[in-house]
């Protein structure tokens, strides 16, 4: 027995996952694949490739709404519905299935509509409640796992995963695609179950599977490589973005996207990294906020989408972000140079010695021989550096500080 467990949301994460066990479980001959789950729900285009897998498996499928105060909802219920055998545990419940937009809001006639007829068809493939099944898509409705036992919701109700197996035992089910269907015998009782895990990257791949992160990530990336370029540094702020930028297209790889989002994304970007070459009164960055947002808006295809909560909080940020970068470069870009031959002009000293000519100062911690532009310096005289020849600088006199003490104030 192969056992495999789907919590949280439903994705093309878990639909891979899904159908990588289903064909290890044929591959190496187990009685069948036990999908424990409980999930708020997912994509429904994800739930429709599910859907497909378990009714073209040759292997049969048990799904099992489990721990107590589990639920099935929404993808979840589809799911259930599909399975050659759909089990429950005591305290879990069902349904829930209608469709909402990548917004939350309920979606159009058209869609539930459609999603009315796939719940239906799916009931009567397996002889199930179809009116539920109409139900809880149309009207949200959810029931509990003894009233989803009482009205054929469900086969049966276990309290634990042992006590599952050995009721299913000798239970007879019909697998295979609807041309070449055969009947199969349970034999669970006593199985020794094997366990198919996601792994760390499929864990990390469900993770960043969320439309929120990917644009979350590539706005922030984006901003952090923009800063970098305003003030190259220590590189923490490009790394940064680097790492970020790379998230977010793992998360694109996982959610389906539009072409048409991408190209907005990457015109937001240009125009950010304009505003940072040529500041001026921020035309560039608002040009960039607005295509943000409308990346946000068609980066998606389907039911997702990007939580407004999320997208406009996100675009000003970027796009006040890259106007203070353009400012930062355009001061750093007019700020004097405070290292090499233009840090050392205008800076005064005192000789400390003088050899044949030449004299000796200290400047930015470090001996400097000096060599004066119209005389020669000599020792305790005030210097200003000038020019530089080489590893000399040039220097001319320069007025001492006023004494802050003058002794004529005294009278003497």
């Amino acid at each position: 027995m192969l056992l495999t467990r789907v919590e949280g949301t439903i994705t093309p994460v878990v639909a891979d996952h899904i159908e990588e066990g289903l064909r290890i479980a044929e591959r190496e001959r187990h009685a069948a694949l036990l999908v424990e789950t409980d999930t708020p729900g997912g994509l429904l285009q994800s739930t429709r490739e599910i859907v497909k897998d378990v009714f073209a498996s040759g292997i049969p499928v048990i799904v099992y709404v489990a721990p107590s105060g589990a639920r099935a909802a929404s993808a979840g219920a589809y799911i259930t519905l599909s399975a050659h055998v759909a089990a429950m545990a005591p305290g879990t419940h069902i349904g829930a299935g209608t469709p909402v937009s990548g917004q939350g809001e309920e979606a159009s006639d058209k869609v539930i509509n459609d999603a009315v007829a796939f719940a239906v068809s799916i009931a009567e493939q397996r002889g199930r409640n179809t009116d539920f099944a109409r139900d809880m898509v149309r009207d949200g409705t959810a029931v509990s796992d003894q009233e989803a036992l009482r009205t054929d919701v469900v086969d049966l109700v276990a309290p634990s995963r042992d006590a599952l197996l050995t009721e299913l035992d000798g239970r007879r089910v019909t697998v295979g695609p609807a041309d070449a269907e055969r009947q199969v015998v349970l034999q669970t009782a006593g199985a020794r179950v094997v366990e198919h895990h996601l792994g760390f990257f499929g864990e990390l791949r469900q993770l960043l599977a969320s439309p929120e992160l990917a644009f979350l990530f590539l706005s922030i990336g984006t901003l952090a490589v923009i800063y970098e370029l305003a003030g190259p540094g220590m590189g923490f702020a490009g790394i940064t973005g680097a790492i970020l930028l790379v998230l977010g297209f793992v998360a694109l790889s996982v959610l389906p996207f539009n072409v048409a989002g991408l190209l907005l994304l990457g015109l937001a970007a240009a125009l950010f990294v304009a505003e940072v070459l040529t500041p001026g009164v921020g035309i560039f960055a608002a040009g960039g906020t607005v295509s943000l947002v409308l990346a946000g808006v068609l980066l998606f295809r389907g039911e997702l989408g990007v939580d407004p909560a999320v997208l406009w909080p996100t675009a000003v940020v970027v796009g006040g972000g890259s106007v203070l970068a353009g400012r930062l470069a355009w001061r750093a870009r007019r700020a004097p140079a405070t290292t090499g031959h233009e840090g050392l002009l205008g800076r005064q000293a005192v000789v400390r010695r003088v050899d044949g000519g030449t004299g000796q100062v200290l400047l930015e911690g470090a001996w400097w021989t000096v060599l004066g532009r119209k005389s020669p310096v000599t020792e305790g005289q005030h210097i200003r550096v000038v020019d530089r020849d080489g590893l000399r600088l040039i220097v001319e006199n320069a007025e001492p500080p006023e004494d802050r003490h003058n002794p004529q104030e005294d009278g003497s």
